[in-house]
């Protein structure tokens, strides 16, 4: 089985466990800037956390001038429960400075254009662009990082850009974006970092790497030594 056969069957799968494959970071749809600050916010935190926080954040400052007029340290007391904060806050701000400035307060459709925002990489360019753009997207986060490579199509291959790089051409481009979002909900359900639930994946007879294998206990000293020589 070639690599993009078995990303095909991967995305078939996954496709059928989860049908609605969606963003779990909260934001309003006529506001695609809250996701671009949300994304930013979920580094090193969990979508969870970000959500309670951003309820309170978006309510605060309602708009893209607001944001880029907001006290750095109002924000930061805010977004604190995110850990980072200070660069957080100070990104959020930038981040929307330079959407009012360079792009005529919209937000950049070009993962060139985005990362030459404060704070966003590619894992949140991409996110824009295939959740706000529908575009063809590849979202490096753990959770893809992690589940591919024990499925073989990056084996050895921790990097995000070159994860992205190695998944681009053996991924439908029309399915690539909700499949990292199912990685997402796959890698928290079942294909966990520290204890994956082998034996109920349904990635199973494709996975590479396989069920781990069981520990077996070693025999004690005592039990190695004869009745008659005791």
């Amino acid at each position: 089985m070639t690599k993009k056969e078995r990303a095909a069957q991967a995305v078939a799968i996954l496709k059928e466990r989860y049908p609605e494959a969606i963003c779990s970071l909260v934001y309003d749809k006529e506001k695609p800037y809250e996701l671009v600050i949300a994304t930013r916010l979920s580094a090193q935190c969990t979508d969870a956390r970000v959500n309670i926080v951003t309820k309170e954040l978006f309510a605060r400052y309602d708009s893209l001038e607001a944001f880029a007029n907001a006290d750095l340290a109002e924000v930061e007391e805010i977004v604190k429960p995110c850990g980072f904060f200070r660069m957080k806050a100070k990104d959020t701000i930038g981040m929307c400075q330079a959407m009012l400035s360079r792009f005529d307060g919209k937000v950049p459709d070009t993962i060139e254009e985005l990362i030459t925002l404060p704070g966003v990489g590619r894992k949140t360019a991409n996110l824009i662009v295939g959740d706000i753009y529908h575009k063809p997207s590849i979202v490096t986060d753990t959770h893809c990082i992690r589940i591919c490579g024990r499925l073989g199509l990056t084996t050895g291959i921790t990097e995000p850009k070159k994860v992205e790089d190695a998944l681009r051409p053996i991924l439908d481009p029309v399915e690539s974006g909700d499949f990292c979002h199912r990685l997402v909900l796959f890698g928290r359900d079942v294909c966990t970092a520290r204890a994956p639930k082998c034996e109920e994946c349904p990635l199973k007879p494709i996975c590479k790497e396989g069920p781990a294998p069981k520990k077996t206990k070693k025999p004690s000293a005592r039990a190695k030594i004869k009745p008659e020589e005791a």
